[in-house]
C-alpha cells in the first residue's frame, strides 16, 4: 500500500498494470510478428544486400562494405535520377494539394447528382496504372488525341514525350490526375469534421465564401494537407509503373526517377547490391524530407 501526501490510502496497482502489460502484449504479439517476418526481416535482409556485390542468382554475396554507397555518390546517373525525382515530387506534391482541395471544394457543395461527381472524380484512383499510363501514351503520340485537338485550333503539336521537360511535365500531370480521387476523399473527409459554428460565426461577420475557404478551412485542414503532402511524396519517391509504361525513363533519361534508375541496375544489370543501395537512400530521402516538412508545418505540436 502507498500513501498520498494528505495522508489518504491509494490502491497498489502494480499487480494491476503487469495484467494490463500481459494482456496487450497477447494482442500485439501477431501483429508484431507479422511485421517481424514481413517488414523488419527484410530490411535487414537488403541492408546486408546492399553492402555486398551480388548478381541475385550466385549463392555467394562478396561482401564490399560502403562501396556500393561511395559508386553511388559519384555516379551522375544518380543525380540526374535524384534532381528528376525531386522536380517530380515538387509538382506532383503541389498539384495534388491544389487539385485535391479545389475538388473537395466543389464536391462539398450542395449540387444536384453530387454522389455521381464523386464517383466520377474517384475513377482514376481504381483505375489500373498500366492501362492508364497506355492511354495516356496514345493520346500524347504525335499522332494522337492531343495533338489532334491542337491541330483543329490552329497549333501545331510538340513529340509530348520526345522532349525531357514535356515528357516530365506529362508524367507529373498522369500522376496527380491518377490521385485526384483520393487526395479529394481526404479532403473531403477532414471538411466534413470542421465545426460548423465556426463558419456560421464568420458568415454573421460578414465573410464571404472564399474569405471563409482562405480564413477558416485552407488553415484548419492543415494537418490533412501535411499527409497529402506525405502522400504525394511517398507516391513520387516509389514511382515505377506509370513511368515504365509511359516514357521507361526517357527520353534521355528526362523520366529516369530513383525507382526506374533502381530498377534498371537490379533487374537489367544484374547489381542488387547496387540497387538494393539506391533503395536504402531512397528510403532516408524520404524519411528526412518527411521530417523536416513535420517540423516545418508543426503538425504534431500543442497549439496552446
Amino acid at each position: 500500500m502507498r500513501l498520498s501526501p494528505d495522508g489518504q490510502r491509494l490502491v497498489h496497482r502494480t499487480r494491476y498494470e503487469r495484467d494490463q502489460v500481459a494482456t496487450a502484449a497477447l494482442f500485439l504479439t501477431p501483429a508484431l510478428i507479422v511485421l517481424g517476418v514481413f517488414v523488419f526481416y527484410p530490411i535487414i535482409a537488403a541492408a546486408q544486400i546492399s553492402l555486398t556485390s551480388w548478381n541475385g542468382f550466385s549463392p555467394v554475396k562478396e561482401f564490399i562494405g560502403l562501396d556500393n554507397y561511395v559508386r553511388l555518390a559519384q555516379d551522375p546517373e544518380f543525380w540526374n535520377s535524384l534532381m528528376v525525382t525531386a522536380i517530380y515530387a515538387f509538382g506532383v506534391c503541389v498539384l495534388s494539394v491544389a487539385t485535391g482541395l479545389i475538388v473537395a471544394l466543389l464536391l462539398d457543395a450542395p449540387l444536384r447528382g453530387r454522389g455521381l461527381y464523386r464517383g466520377i472524380y474517384f475513377l482514376p484512383a481504381v483505375t489500373s496504372s498500366v492501362a492508364a499510363a497506355i492511354v495516356w501514351k496514345y493520346m500524347l503520340d504525335p499522332a494522337g488525341f492531343v495533338n489532334s485537338v491542337l491541330a483543329q485550333a490552329g497549333i501545331n503539336g510538340p513529340d509530348w514525350l520526345q522532349d525531357r521537360w514535356l515528357a516530365l511535365g506529362a508524367l507529373t500531370l498522369l500522376t496527380v490526375w491518377k490521385n485526384i480521387g483520393f487526395n479529394a476523399v481526404l479532403y473531403l473527409t477532414a471538411m466534413q469534421a470542421l465545426p460548423a459554428g465556426v463558419f456560421e460565426a464568420a458568415h454573421l461577420d460578414g465573410a464571404n465564401a472564399w474569405q471563409r475557404v482562405r480564413l477558416i478551412t485552407v488553415p484548419l485542414l492543415r494537418p490533412m494537407t501535411f499527409f497529402v503532402v506525405v502522400q504525394a511524396l511517398i507516391t513520387s519517391f516509389q514511382a515505377f509503373d506509370l513511368v515504365y509504361m509511359l516514357t521507361e525513363g526517357g527520353p534521355r533519361g528526362g523520366t529516369d526517377v530513383l525507382g526506374m534508375f533502381m530498377y534498371r541496375q537490379a533487374f537489367r544489370l544484374g547489381d542488387f547490391g547496387y540497387g538494393t543501395a539506391i533503395a536504402f537512400v531512397t528510403l532516408f530521402l524520404v524519411l528526412g524530407v518527411t521530417l523536416v516538412q513535420w517540423r516545418a508545418s508543426g503538425t504534431g505540436k500543442d497549439e496552446r
